[in-house]
């Protein structure tokens, strides 16, 4: 459930690819069997385009990694994280229109 310019992310790659990044990265924390985490990845994907080479983007499946999620205390799927320095910088929880999205990654990214 990913593109091309959207990364999938686990405990193993986390800290390489997002904690050490050093380009803000957005990562959205989902589940195959969640709905709503299904419609948003068209948007995800179309972000990942738009912001190309600015911002890097990544899932993380909570089934698969659910130490990350617990980490970051994903309480509610879809969760989109933004992540500047290795430190969360902001925070969607749940759908929203894409400008919702591109807000708040102008705002890491500023």
């Amino acid at each position: 459930m990913s593109s091309a310019n959207v990364h999938n992310l686990s405990a193993s790659n986390f800290e390489g690819e997002v904690l050490s990044s050093s380009t803000p990265v957005l990562v959205d924390f989902w589940a195959e069997w969640c709905g709503p985490c299904k419609m948003l990845a068209p948007t995800i994907d179309e972000l990942a385009t738009e912001y190309l080479g600015k911002v890097k983007f990544g899932k993380v499946n909570i089934d698969n990694d659910q130490d990350l999620a617990v980490r970051y205390n994903i309480q509610s799927i879809p969760t989109v994280l933004l992540f500047k320095g290795g430190q969360v910088a902001g925070q969607i929880v749940g759908m929203g229109p894409k400008k919702k999205f591109k807000d708040a990654i102008d705002k890491v990214v500023a």
